[in-house]
């Protein structure tokens, strides 16, 4: 909602030709989110990218495997006695988890931390950007053993590490609230679209802003012993399993959308700025493809994403890229410790991953 001078355009690229001991220059686009959102600007950077090793083939992503069988429903008696307590926990779930977003939109807020700050105007702040990088096999083996999914792992890893951090700048905040706010696209589609097939009429991989939230809480270090860290990672699994078996996210975009048709879009903006600040962090999470890309025959070694201008002391992103997991850290410039943070986001994966090989 913010004033943009007629001059200044939604989207700027930006060369930096200095050489680093990682990649011979860096490129930057910057988007507004009044374009579109993290799968509009993944499907336009990727029509403009091609496989390095043969331009000739199209870009391959990491399959979606489901968990679920559907080999219990060949009988109906069977069918119905899952389905019935099924539909009864999605309700209550629906109904706990869309109540709790609508209090974080409005009165219920996390509590200052060592992640939060809650200064007035933290989005126009100077941030930091820091990166770590796991491998997607590594994490795969954590998945295998522990009966999860990827982004179960890669959560427990994050929560656990922050609560590392939040400990090591300040004891009492162990056992403090805060609250993860986690971006979902709602469309139903599983692969990007080209810029051409987005901007048809009946495309399901529509052109525009198409998200939702969900709230997740992070685990307390007092509620579980620094001994067990596998626990943060049943923890994200078990809380993400049941926001999944819930139409909250469904719900809360419905009432955005409605509250846009009847007050405007400023008062839809103020509602996510309210929803935001009352969360302690922002997470979000895309797919990228498996081989290495290339723009105009420049080899991409690194890819990353962040989003800047949130009301928060911290954002994670998250993006898969050559058999890699890139997790990207926006810092408040001067509150958080970046280095301390990264040196126990690293410390959480090393202990998550040794007592895995022990199950």
């Amino acid at each position: 909602m913010e004033k943009l001078p007629k001059n200044k355009p939604l989207w700027e690229a930006h060369i930096i030709k200095y050489p680093t001991k990682n990649a011979a220059g860096t490129l930057i686009f910057k988007f507004h989110h009044a374009i579109g959102d993290g799968y509009t600007i993944m499907g336009l950077l990727l029509s403009s990218l091609q496989r390095h090793d043969d331009p000739s083939l199209p870009l391959s992503f990491p399959s979606k495997s489901s968990s679920s069988s559907n080999k219990d429903y060949n009988s109906n008696k069977l069918f119905l006695l899952k389905i019935l307590p099924k539909l009864f926990s999605i309700t209550f779930n629906s109904i706990v988890d869309f109540g709790w977003s609508v209090m974080k939109s409005t009165f219920l807020e996390d509590d200052e931390t060592p992640i939060r700050s809650n200064v007035e105007g933290v989005e126009f702040l100077p941030i930091t950007i820091s990166h770590i990088s796991f491998s997607i096999h590594h994490i795969k083996e954590i998945k295998s053993k522990l009966g999860v999914t990827i982004n179960d792992v890669i959560t427990g890893i994050i929560f656990y590490g922050i609560r590392l951090y939040m400990q090591d700048m300040d004891y009492k905040s162990r056992k403090l609230k805060s609250t993860a706010m986690a971006i979902v696209n709602t469309r139903n589609v599983k692969d990007y679209h080209t810029v051409q097939d987005m901007l048809k009429t009946n495309a399901k991989g529509v052109w525009g802003n198409h998200i939702s939230y969900m709230h997740v809480s992070v685990p307390k270090l007092q509620d579980y012993p620094i001994s067990n860290p596998l626990q943060f990672v049943k923890k994200a699994h078990n809380s993400i399993k049941r926001k999944k078996n819930s139409f909250a996210t469904i719900l809360t975009e419905k009432l955005l959308r409605m509250e846009h048709k009847l007050k405007g879009s400023e008062e839809v903006s103020k509602n996510i700025h309210r929803t935001l600040r009352n969360s302690s962090l922002l997470i979000s999470n895309m797919v990228g493809p498996m081989e290495q890309m290339a723009l105009a025959n420049h080899p991409i070694k690194d890819f990353f994403f962040t989003l800047c201008g949130l009301p928060q002391s911290l954002v994670v992103t998250i993006l898969s890229y050559m058999g890699m997991l890139r997790v990207t850290l926006a810092t408040e410039e001067g509150f958080i410790d970046e280095r301390k943070l990264v040196w126990n986001l690293n410390k959480a994966f090393e202990e998550i991953f040794h007592e895995a090989e022990n199950v």
